[in-house]
């Protein structure tokens, strides 16, 4: 049975950017398990719930599979999982995923294993893209260095943030994604001029936002279907 491994923020992830891919590849039979960095339930971004950010039908959608989903509601921690153990590790995004999921070396281990083992595939979306940023092969060089990426781009966050970088929430964003994935040698497109943004490169998937969540997924399952 082909198993997959989700990596989902305790401090805010993006509703559509982890159920898409969740039922995407449930219904395809492929099981699932969560990993939070702690092992507690992980958190909704109160934005990607709200009907007036996302539509009143995603809203209400997603919000009831954070609730409901047994798999979100009783995570293993990061530090237990295995790469090895899953067919693909996938890392849905969402600012939270700066203070947690991309800082958490754990999730740094798992994405590297899944990337760099031939029958592993990862899929990277929006925020969580970061991670690439902090992560290094098994040779000590960012495992992004090289790769062609897609993902949160600095355009749109520049109308997220003030200028000091503080969030409507009152928090400092730490980095810009961009920034920091093309610093660690990222071939960065987010092809800004496209509705949707997916990007192939080797085992790794990177999606760019909540948008490209349906195309991240069906991409995701042709990978391993493939």
């Amino acid at each position: 049975m082909t198993e997959a491994l989700f990596v989902v923020s305790e401090e805010g992830y993006w509703g559509e950017e982890c159920v898409e891919p969740l039922e995407t590849l449930s219904d395809a039979g492929v099981e699932i398990t969560v990993a939070t960095p702690s092992g507690s339930p992980p958190v909704i971004d109160e934005r990607s719930i709200d009907p007036d950010e996302v539509g009143a039908e995603t809203a209400a959608h997603v919000e009831e599979v954070h609730a409901s989903d047994e798999r979100l509601n009783d995570p293993i921690p990061v530090a237990e999982a295995s790469a090895e153990e899953y067919d693909a590790v996938v890392f849905p995004g969402g600012h939270g995923t700066e203070w947690d999921v991309n800082q958490d070396r754990h999730a740094r281990g798992l994405l590297a294993a899944a990337v760099e083992d031939e029958a592993g595939l990862a899929l990277v979306v929006c925020h969580a893209v970061g991670l690439l940023a902090f992560t290094r092969d098994r040779h000590g060089a960012f495992l992004v260095n090289g790769r062609s990426v897609t993902g949160f781009p600095n355009e749109w966050e520049e109308g997220m943030v003030d200028d000091a970088d503080r969030m409507d929430d009152g928090r400092k964003l730490p980095y810009m994604v961009e920034d920091e994935v093309e610093a660690a040698g990222g071939d960065w497109d987010a092809e800004l001029d496209a509705e949707t943004s997916v990007t192939v490169d080797g085992d790794l998937i990177t999606a760019r936002g909540p948008e490209s969540s349906a195309a991240a997924a069906e991409t995701l399952l042709d990978e391993l279907e493939g």
